[in-house]
């Protein structure tokens, strides 16, 4: 049973696992259960789909059935992900069109992550990247809440305002919302006590 590690400022998890794509999926599954368990203010989407892409490099390129292992690492405001396999072959970067295969794997580890690289080791080479959170639970709601507000602004015909302009926004914005409720034939007060629960629940898990 794979453990974790408490060393402050650092949690560390190791998941060993074997190169196939049943592993893979149980791998994620994995990943994601640690990550909530320390409570990791971090994309789970993004962390899921690069945990996918470095394991499944490992069944494409180093062979199925191979042993490899998977490295969680918080440290301060960064999730670093390593995979750590047999091969001494470092994977390379190259312009890959939309019909070529190889290659999309990095491309899209270079789109999701702050940084990334490989490095040898006593036994073969790692694969690493780091994604980049707040020490703030809840941040991503926030993040979804201001992009909401820009567009619904826009909608408006509204300016660029400050922090205090969208709140004005925020507060038209919960209104329309309502109106948008009754209109479906639903109580306002029954969606805005729903929404309330749901805001709780998270901040007291915070």
């Amino acid at each position: 049973m794979p453990g974790y590690e408490v060393a402050e400022p650092r949690l560390r998890c190791v998941l060993p696992f074997e190169a196939a794509p049943a592993e893979v999926r149980l791998l994620r599954r994995a990943a994601v259960r640690q990550l909530n368990h320390w409570g990791a203010p971090v994309a789970v989407d993004e962390a899921e789909l690069l945990v996918t892409e470095l394991a499944t490099n490992v069944v494409k390129h180093v062979g199925e059935g191979t042993s490899a292992t998977l490295i969680l690492e918080w440290r301060g405001e960064r999730l670093r992900l390593e995979v750590h396999d047999k091969s001494t072959v470092s994977p390379v970067l190259t312009t890959a069109d939309c019909d070529q295969e190889c290659g999309r794997g990095l491309h899209l580890l270079t789109s999701l992550a702050m940084d990334w690289g490989t490095m040898l080791t006593a036994a073969g080479k790692a694969v690493w990247c780091e994604i980049g959170f707040s020490t703030q639970r809840g941040c991503r709601r926030a993040e979804r809440a201001a992009e909401a507000l820009e567009s619904y602004q826009g909608t408006r015909g509204g300016s660029a305002l400050p922090v205090r302009g969208l709140e004005e926004y925020a507060v038209e914005l919960i209104a329309d919302l309502l109106h948008w409720t009754a209109a479906r034939g639903h109580d306002p007060d029954d969606f805005l006590d729903r929404a309330q629960m749901h805001y709780e629940a998270e901040a007291s898990a915070a």
